[in-house]
């Protein structure tokens, strides 16, 4: 994701000076070859650090502020993340979803049986958690994955959160957890976090008319870069997929707004999560 999104601004950036990849090649005196520029461009190899700044001295790029912003992205294709300490507990493919949730400006998620995980209280992710291990490797990682879904919140608390924008269908509010409370305290989290400026949650109503949303739950990560960096995340018991190409991602963005749509209002939705949370025992 980092070198898509860094070779499309390289791209941008050349094609502004309306230069082709043999000028490029020519100007640099070689350090380049038309074939090493397009792998950068297309995001198919790294781009080294010395590589990046050679290039934005080429294009005459003098703003500092995005001249880091590109050398940061170099940099951090190496970086480790938090979740790094985690390797052996966590599968590529979550390892993944972290990432991305990490570097989004924006996610966007429709559940249709469970709570977002960006929204769960610990004693709401132990119980979903237990009950969707489907392996003895997964149950003696429980503790574990708690950790991890908590940590995962940090994106909605830090000094630029992520904005979230939630749908989520009324069944998952009436979930029986095992644990006493558990229920009402996660429907009080939700009632918490939606007061907040860049959290938004919607609830489909349970008589609601058919949907696209009936076809799975998912979630849209967006990118300050544009639309076509958006990426799907789509997952079930055994596995998970991203959709990346943007003709695909396109019909889940129209599949979210039909849902938004057809949703309760946020505060609507706030009451009914409300009303629900009253007659909880």
């Amino acid at each position: 994701m980092r070198r898509r999104r860094l070779g499309r601004k390289l791209r941008a950036l050349r094609e502004a000076q309306r230069l082709t990849l043999e000028d490029v090649a020519e100007k640099s005196d070689n350090t380049f070859t038309v074939a090493k520029l397009s792998r950068l461009e297309l995001a198919k190899s790294a781009a080294k650090s010395a590589d990046v700044v050679t290039l934005l001295d080429l294009y005459g790029v003098e703003d500092e502020e995005l001249r880091g912003a590109l050398l940061s992205l170099a940099r951090e294709g190496a970086r480790r993340g938090w979740w790094h300490s985690y390797r052996g507990v966590l599968s590529p493919v979550y390892e993944d979803l972290i990432s991305l949730e990490h570097e989004a400006a924006t996610v966007r998620t429709w559940q249709m049986g469970v709570i977002p995980g960006l929204l769960q209280t610990a004693e709401y992710a132990r119980e979903i958690i237990t009950a969707t291990a489907m392996s003895e490797a997964v149950e003696s990682r429980v503790d574990s994955l708690v950790d991890v879904r908590l940590a995962r919140q940090s994106v909605l608390t830090r000094e630029a959160p992520v904005k979230l924008w939630a749908v989520i269908a009324e069944s998952a509010l009436h979930t029986r957890c095992v644990g006493a409370g558990v229920m009402r305290d996660q429907l009080g989290r939700l009632l918490e976090r939606g007061q907040r400026p860049h959290v938004t949650i919607q609830v489909l109503p349970a008589d609601s008319p058919p949907h696209a949303g009936q076809m799975g739950s998912y979630s849209l990560l967006s990118f300050e870069e544009g639309t076509d960096l958006d990426v799907v995340h789509a997952e079930s018991l055994t596995s998970a997929l991203y959709v990346e190409d943007p003709l695909d991602v396109g019909v889940y963005r129209q599949a979210f707004e039909e849902l938004t749509s057809v949703a309760l209002s946020p505060e609507l939705s706030a009451d009914r999560i409300a009303e629900i949370r009253e007659h909880i025992k």
